[in-house]
């Protein structure tokens, strides 16, 4: 039952693809006996000698994974010993490293039943031939000793695990970073996601010098999110819901809670598998995972886990199976071979939060784009522009009161003037330093809209600005930057961001469902989706896009194209679905008023928009993706 050797890698990681692996390791027959898995181990060993590379990972991905192999002391006791699915395991690793974007592999203790140097040996040859370390694509990892490979703390002094597995071990491996006194605790360094990570492999029972230690490695390096390995800290009940414990507590107390920096901590020791959430003296979550199959048949079978980060998502995505067991073909397996292979309970396929600028913001802020200047983004295809970092005196929730300028820095003399809509308030419209990560501006404007008599305020050019009859037949691109606030609180359905004023009858225009809204409007509906409004100057038609769901409590830059023949609009880059085919030709402007923050119907405003907007540009003609205000 071996597999194919030259089976192709899986391109990503979902159960088929899994499947489709190929693992050249001698897959279980006669699992039973020791001569089978004495000749399975030496076909391994054989197959080894020329292991190859694992590849090259991308460390600037927002998406990276985290491999995590737990005890595997059942598969290294005495004249047991059956290394194969440990080989799979780590085989597999190096082999999809590159495919699944492996930046480190953490081990967590109970390397071996007894500890004995018969029992360390072949578990450091194991690692030895199929891990090498010391080339540019091998796999970096940290291992670390759990009560099955030592005894006592880590003042124990010399041990065949020592031997095996201290810091000569990890020389060679790039991430490696240095070691406790005594060898027993080590730190590593790997960058993925852009940025820099730091872990901590530490003994099962650190002393008070070694938990002194672990705190100065993480003080000195007070800017890195770090994760905590070691072999003992939560223990899990039947339903595995985890909490501390006795030992755990101890390094939670004196070493995890009053440190930010620590996100996440794994270890094995108990079964079953659980997981809890920590909260640490900053108020953020610790997730805090128990990782232990060796109760599982065939010593959990060499089962790993993957933490796939994806920062873009803000999530961390967790998988667990058995590559030995993949091996395997699907109708050679026998039923606790089928059971091992994938496991799928909560408490082992489970995702969890990680918006990682907002987790690390109290030790590690992110580092925002410097603002960019009016002339950086104003080119000869612009129409207008505005910014508002130039408005309210630079202070936080400062009035922007009717009669207020914000200057078109053009130069082509499309300034707008701030006034009420209705009975509005003064706060109506304050200014904030609130932005888009990405726009040239770092200030925007809080619109206070609302339904009824006091319906918020807007800003409108004067009635001779060029912008108002500007019919763009040869197209046009609209951006915006915009924020809906969290919790969305009110009824706002339809809130204008932007339009034209007049009504679209009066331009001779009849194929919309009535004749009194603008030529040109950008809205956002009761379900938080954007509508784009257009009567092209050419052709009486109406064609109107939409998008997705706007997230509240998240900046969003909108950009409509329109490249003279039809329109697309495009949120965060990404061009949306529902944009019509019909021909749109120009936008059939009355010389009336261009409006930020609201849309008329009939030629009044009923309501003002409600959240942020920011910088606003309108250009001349269609823009690239890689020319809208984000692009740098």
């Amino acid at each position: 039952m071996t597999p194919d050797a030259n089976a192709p890698a899986a391109s990503s990681f979902s159960r088929r693809s899994l499947l489709a692996t190929g693992l050249a390791v001698p897959a279980a027959t006669a699992l039973g006996t020791p001569a089978a898995a004495a000749a399975q181990d030496a076909g391994a060993q054989q197959d080894a000698r020329s292991p190859g590379r694992s590849g090259r990972v991308d460390p600037d991905s927002p998406r990276f994974t985290l491999a995590v192999l737990p005890d595997t002391q059942y598969l290294f006791d005495g004249d047991s010993a059956d290394p194969a699915p440990v080989r799979a395991a780590l085989r597999w690793l190096r082999r999809n490293r590159t495919a699944e974007n492996i930046v480190f592999l953490a081990q967590l203790g109970d390397l071996t039943e007894h500890g004995t140097e018969e029992e360390i040996a072949l578990a450091a040859r194991v690692w030895d031939e199929e891990l090498p370390t010391g080339g540019r694509g091998d796999l970096p990892y940290s291992v670390l000793a759990g009560n099955h490979d030592v005894s006592g703390d880590d003042r124990r002094g010399p041990t065949p695990y020592l031997d095996g597995f201290g810091p000569g071990r990890f020389a060679a491996v790039p991430t490696f970073r240095g070691a406790s006194p005594d060898g027993y605790h080590t730190w590593h360094v790997f960058r993925a996601g852009g940025r820099e990570w730091l872990l901590l492999a530490m003994d099962w029972r650190a002393s008070a010098a070694g938990t002194a230690w672990a705190a100065g490695v993480l003080d000195a390096h007070p800017h890195l999110p770090a994760i905590l390995t070691t072999h003992e800290f939560v223990a899990a009940d039947e339903q595995g819901a985890a909490s501390l414990s006795e030992y755990g507590a101890t390094l939670w107390e004196e070493l995890v809670r009053g440190r930010d920096q620590v996100f996440l901590t794994l270890n094995g020791h108990f079964w079953p598998v659980g997981r809890t959430v920590l909260v640490n003296d900053a108020g953020h979550e610790v997730q805090a995972h128990l990782t232990n199959y060796q109760d599982q048949y065939y010593g959990g079978a060499g089962t790993i886990r993957l933490y796939r980060f994806d920062l873009a998502r803000g999530v961390v995505d967790v998988e667990t199976f058995s590559p030995w067991l993949l091996s395997v073909p699907e109708d050679e397996r026998t039923p606790l071979q089928q059971q091992g292979v994938e496991r799928t309970g909560d408490l082992d396929r489970f995702s969890f939060p990680l918006v990682a600028d907002e987790r690390f913001a109290g030790f590690a802020p992110p580092v925002l784009p410097d603002p960019r200047p009016a002339s950086a983004v104003v080119t000869a295809d612009t129409a207008a522009y505005w910014r508002f970092d130039g408005t309210g005196g630079g202070v936080e929730g400062s009035v922007v009161g009717a009669g207020t300028v914000v200057r078109d820095l053009t130069g082509n003399g499309n300034d707008v003037t701030a006034r009420l809509v209705g009975a509005g308030t003064a706060g109506a419209l304050t200014w904030s330093a609130d932005h888009h990560p990405a726009a040239p501006a770092h200030a925007s404007l809080r619109f206070d809209g609302h339904k009824g008599p006091d319906g918020g305020a807007v800003l409108e050019t004067g009635p001779d600005a060029p912008v108002n009859s500007s019919t763009f037949l040869d197209g046009f691109t609209i951006e915006v930057f915009l924020k809906l606030p969290d919790p969305f609180v009110g009824d706002h359905a339809w809130m204008g961001v932007l339009s034209w004023e007049g009504n679209n009858g009066d331009a001779g225009k009849t194929s919309g469902y009535t004749t009194e809204e603008p030529t040109c409007s950008l809205n956002v509906t009761s379900e938080w989706f954007l509508q784009f409004v257009l009567y092209p100057e050419v052709d009486d038609v109406n064609p109107t896009s939409w998008s997705h769901a706007l997230v509240p409590g998240r900046w969003t830059h909108v950009a409509i194209v329109n490249d003279g023949e039809r329109t697309v609009v495009h949120v965060d880059g990404s061009r949306t679905a529902r944009n019509p085919s019909t021909r749109a030709r120009g936008i059939a402007t009355l010389g009336k008023p261009f409006a930020i923050g609201a849309t008329q119907s009939d030629e009044q405003f009923g309501q003002g928009f409600y959240g942020w907007i920011g910088d606003v540009r309108i250009s001349s003609r269609a823009l690239e993706v890689t020319e809208f205000l984000t692009a740098r």
